[in-house]
């Protein structure tokens, strides 16, 4: 039986966004990858490939953690919100931290009317290797068939499987922020799911990718709480990144915006889901089409820790994960961290580490290509350690929606150009 009440940690104590305010040009950036029918078990492949044709760039993406949540005989029905849209599709899958070999099968992908329910007329099956039922062992991946599919822009898509076996532990994005649905045996073709439960997470789901010969690439928002969403209305996507998204999209620009942020994530250390530094190549690195990193907040909760990193670590985590990204060709976008004075855990020797490490960002040492100056966006002017009060969501470490929204209008949308 399924245990839908995921038990993950999320240390949502501790988070900040990211978006641009200085930009410095870089020479080029990597081509999106080519269409090309994808080895059905293993991670997508670096977006540094090139050859002409068409492109795979992703236009919704989730970073992936650990989690004892376990299926048996089980549909999930699970609703994305895309970026860009495009003219075919193919899912990734993700199996890295399960126990055990995955089968997945009946994988299909479909508009969302609201709820659990479907289109049926826009109804396309998914196969993995030309078949419709693929194993994934435990630590791997997998990425679909291309499937001709109309992936709407700023749409809602409806990604359905059916789960034969018992699971083992499950893959999740804990903060899904909307629901999803898990209902009883194969009911992965239908327009409606009987008797189905909502879930609050993403299961064994990494990516949606599309085919549009119009988008300039990805921007992956790479993070912790804030830019993962957390606090925000239900449902409604207004995180900075998709407000981020739909500023791009009214500008005329065809850009996938992808959200790796992990509430509670750490830059250093394993907090909740691996720290940044071991998962950037995975949740940045192989994101299809990605010309574009915001490198975010996870490093505020590294400050939040009871025994923190000195500065000078958390700096040089950060200049590593620029050079990888640089050394892919991909423009590094570098936020300072938000004031976070009041909340919980806050102390004066944290707010030193804060000072020092946005100090650092701001400086040519850095190396980052531009600099997103959250903390002057959202400070109280009088008191910097502070969230101005029209920014504060209440606990002091999170801005609401009105800061999310200041964050988002602040990327000068030129460096897409």
């Amino acid at each position: 039986m399924d245990r839908v009440k995921t038990t993950f940690v999320a240390v949502v104590t501790v988070a900040v966004a990211s978006v641009v305010l200085v930009v410095i040009n870089r020479s080029s950036a990597p081509d999106p990858e080519p269409v090309a029918a994808p080895s059905a078990t293993t991670p997508a492949p670096s977006a540094s490939a090139s050859a002409s044709g068409p492109w795979w760039v992703g236009t919704w993406a989730v970073a992936v953690q650990r989690a004892s949540t376990t299926f048996e005989d089980r549909t999930l029905r699970q609703i994305v919100s895309t970026t860009i849209g495009g003219t075919s599709a193919r899912l990734r899958l993700a199996n890295q931290f399960g126990t055990e070999p995955l089968t997945v099968r009946n994988v299909h992908v479909a508009r969302s009317t609201g709820g659990s329910n479907v289109d049926t007329r826009t109804d396309r099956a998914v196969t993995f290797g030309g078949t419709g039922e693929i194993t994934i062992p435990a630590g791997g991946a997998a990425v679909s068939d291309p499937v001709e599919f109309e992936v709407p822009a700023l749409g809602n898509v409806a990604i359905s499987f059916h789960l034969p076996g018992t699971s083992g532990a499950a893959t999740i994005h804990g903060l899904a922020n909307r629901d999803n649905y898990v209902a009883g045996g194969d009911q992965a073709a239908g327009g409606s799911l009987s008797g189905a439960r909502k879930a609050g997470s993403y299961y064994f789901l990494a990516g949606l990718d599309v085919v549009n010969d119009r988008a300039a690439g990805s921007l992956v928002a790479f993070g912790a709480s804030i830019t993962d969403g957390y606090g925000t209305t239900f449902g409604a996507n207004r995180g900075w990144p998709q407000l981020l998204a739909r500023r791009i999209a009214d500008s005329g620009r065809t850009v996938g915006v992808l959200n790796t942020g992990i509430s509670g994530n750490k830059l250093t250390r394993e907090g909740s889901g691996e720290s940044a530094t071991t998962r950037f190549q995975r949740d940045v690195l192989h994101q299809p089409g990605v010309r574009w990193v915001i490198i975010s907040d996870t490093a505020l909760n590294d400050l939040g820790d009871p025994d923190p990193p000195p500065p000078a670590e958390l700096t040089a985590a950060l200049q590593q994960l620029v050079a990888l990204a640089q050394g892919s060709g991909i423009t590094v976008l570098c936020s300072t961290l938000t004031p976070y004075q009041g909340a919980g855990y806050w102390n004066e020797s944290g707010e030193r580490g804060r000072t020092a490490y946005n100090d650092f960002v701001r400086s040519p040492d850095s190396g980052c290509d531009g600099v997103l100056d959250q903390a002057a966006i959202t400070q109280d002017q009088a008191t910097p350690s502070r969230f101005a009060g029209t920014y504060d969501s209440g606990d002091h470490l999170h801005p609401n929606e009105a800061g999310l929204k200041a964050i988002a209008d602040a990327v000068d949308l030129s460096i897409f150009d």
